[in-house]
């Protein structure tokens, strides 16, 4: 497994994943899943003999987002991997903290990588969600 910021290359494996993942593995609709911040947003990539089969995003304002993990390639610690270099970007750029939207399911996830949740929960989507912050300094 190698995990690194995506390539201009990389970029259509990236939107087939998302699209594997959101809008035939949870119904999202195409037109939400992909958006004009996926052209200012540093992606993530974890690669497994040549295949993209996780990635995530890093948006400008500290925002990570479209954590995606191909279905046969869970339980790995690709999604945990992928994580986590999206926060050695964040350092990188200085933020003293980052963001995401949980998919409720997924808490627990984010939980064990130091996230904690704030706010109530909330439908984007259609899927219950909840923000989540990390502090990095």
């Amino acid at each position: 497994m190698r995990v690194r910021l995506a390539s201009a290359e990389d970029m259509e494996a990236v939107f087939a994943l998302r699209h594997e993942v959101f809008v035939v593995g949870q119904d999202v609709p195409a037109d939400l899943e992909r958006d004009e911040l996926d052209a200012v947003a540093d992606h993530a990539v974890a690669v497994v003999d040549g295949m993209v089969v996780a990635t995530g995003r890093l948006l400008p304002d500290g925002t990570v987002g479209r954590m995606a993990v191909a279905p046969s390639a869970r339980g790995q610690g690709l999604g945990a991997a992928v994580l986590a270099r999206l926060e050695e970007r964040a350092r990188e750029r200085a933020f003293p903290a980052i963001e995401l939207h949980a998919q409720v399911h997924a808490l627990g996830f984010y939980d064990k990588a130091g996230y904690v949740p704030f706010g109530e929960v909330y439908l984007e989507a259609g899927i219950e969600h909840l923000s989540m912050r990390k502090e990095l300094l």
